[in-house]
């Protein structure tokens, strides 16, 4: 069961909510589909209106879908979910994708690593490794890499957005500029079907294109909830980055359009 944290009760502190199994299918359908009728969705999952209303209005108070008149569709475009609710969403398939990324990262690599809460999960998996030299532009995952004395962690400067302590800015990108690294590791918000990749703030994009730029291999981590979703601010395409670790094999056209582009594909557990 997925657990997100939501804020409420007394003095506004967070409260855990419980998702159900039916409401993460309904989540899962309207990601697939952008949009479900209230009436399809009481239908399939034999219940009444009332219930789906209820289940709906959940998942909006979290964030994760949006209420349209007689159904539901996908979030805003140019605003992402809470950063909280983006941290334990999936977490599971983003513990796994990090491990199989730290599979791929030999000992005494140099990295770049962005903003992002998959992201933060290889920074957790890559403690293990010797002699890493990490230049990131996330303060969560130079805390955590820290931890090991045997890593150099080298912070970007610039603006800290007080929402997920990312760093984002001129300054940010000037620092990535100076560095040509063995690895460029990279989370993102959206993959749409035609294999573009998309975000929320135009300014973390610069960065990841900067990382792109800069870095030997591209390794782009996102579980299947990031596939056919939407979001305003194009980073690049799908092609521009050597390998993409996923949860889940993604459909069809998405495997040629990774076979097209010579993009190596991994499936966590696979």
């Amino acid at each position: 069961m997925t657990r997100l944290w939501r804020e409420g009760g007394k003095g506004n502190r967070p409260t855990v909510n419980d998702i159900s199994p039916r409401m993460g299918k309904i989540l899962h359908l309207v990601r697939a589909q952008g949009f479900v009728s209230i009436e399809a969705l009481a239908e399939r999952f034999k219940v009444t209106p009332q219930t789906v209303r209820r289940d709906i209005n959940a998942l909006c108070d979290q964030d994760l879908l949006r209420r349209y008149h007689g159904g539901a569709g996908l979030p805003s475009s140019v605003e992402n979910a809470p950063y909280g609710a983006r941290q334990v969403m999936n977490l599971t398939e983003k513990s796994a994708i990090a491990y199989e990324l730290a599979k791929h990262i030999p000992n005494r690599a140099s990295l770049f690593i962005n903003i992002g809460t998959t992201t933060e999960a290889v920074a957790q998996a890559l403690l293990q490794h010797e002699g890493l030299r990490i230049i990131t532009n996330n303060l969560n995952v130079a805390s955590i890499l820290s931890g090991n004395p045997d890593f150099e962690v080298i912070l970007a400067g610039g603006v800290v957005r007080s929402r997920d302590r990312g760093i984002v800015g001129e300054a940010t990108i000037d620092l990535i500029r100076q560095f040509k690294v063995d690895y460029g590791i990279i989370g993102i918000s959206c993959v749409e079907e035609d294999g573009t990749l998309l975000d929320y703030d135009y300014r973390e994009v610069r960065v990841a294109q900067a990382i792109i730029g800069n870095s030997r291999k591209v390794i782009l981590v996102a579980d299947h909830s990031k596939f056919n979703r939407t979001a305003m601010v194009r980073l690049g395409h799908i092609s521009q980055v050597d390998m993409l670790i996923t949860d889940k094999r993604p459909l069809a056209s998405m495997v040629k359009l990774l076979a097209d582009g010579a993009v190596e594909l991994a499936v966590a557990g696979r």
